[in-house]
């Protein structure tokens, strides 16, 4: 029911699932980014398409012949319908429950994925040891990761960019009045101002564009900024120091190991080019 935040994390387990929002019959990508090839990779099979956002197609849904539908609370009020195709769950991503990857534990648990997430934990934290040697002992150091839209955003906790980070050592700057999201789609961030932004001075300022827009490069961060926020590139102070990295969101936003996994290479080739 939310292929970003609930179809990545079972893909990265090894299971396809048979049908997902946002894709044609044929498999085909609706949206500006197609998560699967970008976060676990092209040439692989494609869920079929469950009707457009936010309404279901029931006959297309059926004919999939599902063992079990996954949505999350925010789907409650579609539990009566759904079911009457297959068993339904509803996965909890909001921030008070679950951060990071921890939708990927959850998940693999309820679909018996318990030896496939342990696998790729294990893969994650020999990456993780080998990105905090690059870098100096963690005393306290600060980071901030913004999206960039029509404003800034802060980004929310649950995606594997901020699980990366934060278990490098990294804690999250302090930025009184802002209210952090959680997830992909509305939730992944909060509307941050820029003069509250212009206040604080992160050991890492991670930058990103928004990936409803289909080019996501650094140059292309760089310039939406120069519009939000005029002049950043002089008055912040990682700016001026060489302590901002520009990453694809689409990249890492997902609550995957495999964006965790993402963040960690670009935190690597940041710490090797310093």
């Amino acid at each position: 029911m939310h292929e970003p935040l609930l179809g990545l994390p079972l893909i990265d387990l090894g299971l396809m699932p048979v049908g997902s929002y946002g894709r044609g019959d044929d498999g085909s990508v609706l949206s500006a980014v197609d998560f699967i090839d970008t976060v676990i990779g092209a040439d692989r099979d494609k869920p079929r398409g469950i009707g457009p956002f936010g309404r279901i197609d029931l006959e297309k849904l059926r004919a999939l012949d599902p063992d079990l539908i996954i949505g999350t609370e925010r789907d409650v009020d579609k539990v009566e319908r759904l079911s009457t195709v297959a068993p339904t769950y509803l996965q909890s991503v909001s921030a008070e429950r679950v951060g990071g990857f921890g939708v990927e534990a959850e998940l693999a648990e309820l679909v018996g994925r318990r030896d496939a997430y342990a696998e790729r934990l294990e893969t994650y934290d020999r990456r993780l040891a080998e990105v905090a040697a690059l870098l100096p002992d963690q005393g306290n150091e600060t980071y901030l990761a913004v999206v960039t839209n029509d404003q800034l955003n802060l980004v929310g906790g649950l995606s594997g960019a901020i699980q990366a980070i934060e278990d490098l050592g990294y804690e999250r700057a302090a930025l009184e009045g802002s209210k952090l999201g959680s997830g992909p789609g509305s939730m992944f961030s909060a509307p941050l101002s820029s003069e509250l932004l212009g206040t604080v001075d992160p050991d890492l300022f991670v930058i990103m564009n928004s990936y409803a827009v289909d080019d996501r490069s650094a140059e292309a961060t760089m310039m939406r900024l120069d519009m939000i926020m005029p002049g950043w590139r002089t008055f912040l102070k990682p700016a001026r120091e060489g302590r901002v990295l520009f990453i694809d969101s689409a990249r890492v936003a997902t609550p995957t190991i495999a964006s965790a996994l993402h963040m960690l290479d670009a935190i690597e080739a940041w710490a090797r080019a310093r």
